[in-house]
């Protein structure tokens, strides 16, 4: 199984600082979980007084799954349970667990749960002894 999930969280005409707290609360969701690390991506420091950021790098994690079996399993149950509460907005999700991508938009709570179902079962048996 791999071990690196990234995630991607974005909203549509979200600004810069709602993207940033939403994807930090569902970190500290995340770094309960029997997982090695959650990181938040960047592609450098953003100079003092700039004002363009990308949002994409705001939203970005890396989750280190470590050597545990049920770690991806519990990271999207938390992604999920996160993603059912947010009613008042509509954040989309990109997974990318090695070269498999999931992307989770505008989806009903039985879409997500079974696109995940899917994404799961797909890395469960993934690297699997015979």
């Amino acid at each position: 199984m791999e071990n690196k999930l990234q995630i991607l969280l974005t909203e549509e005409d979200a600004e810069a600082e709602r993207v940033a707290e939403l994807t930090g609360y569902l970190r500290e969701e995340l770094l309960d979980l029997d997982v090695d690390d959650v990181t938040a991506l960047t592609s450098g420091e953003v100079p003092p007084g700039a004002r363009a950021v990308d949002v994409t790098e705001i939203g970005a994690l890396l989750v280190s799954l470590g050597s545990s079996a049920t770690a991806l399993s519990q990271v999207l149950t938390v992604v999920r349970s996160w993603l059912g509460r947010r009613h008042d907005t509509h954040p989309s999700l990109h997974l990318q667990l090695g070269d498999d991508v999931l992307e989770v938009s505008e989806a009903t709570d039985d879409q997500v749960a079974e696109a995940f179902k899917i994404f799961l079962q797909r890395h469960s048996t993934a690297g699997a002894e015979p």
